[in-house]
């Protein structure tokens, strides 16, 4: 689809070297497919947080490293 949308110079240029793209309309594609992944990840995000209550906490994960027995395993 084409759109025409007036983008500063300086927004731009800096999305072109954050991208590697070699050109405006890949550096534009890149990063708008970059923030779509990034707010289907924060939905998942928010439909998961809490649902994994027999994962490790930092306390066991504390006292698994300090156990003799896994010493020689770092």
């Amino acid at each position: 689809m084409k759109t025409t949308i007036d983008i500063p110079e300086s927004v731009l240029s800096e999305a072109i070297r954050h991208t590697r793209a070699r050109t405006k309309r890949e550096a534009i594609l890149t990063a708008v497919e970059r923030f779509n992944k990034l707010k289907r990840l924060e939905a998942l995000n928010a439909r998961i947080r809490g649902r994994f209550r027999d994962f490790m906490t930092q306390a066991d994960l504390k006292t698994l490293r300090e156990d003799a027995r896994w010493e020689g395993l770092k």
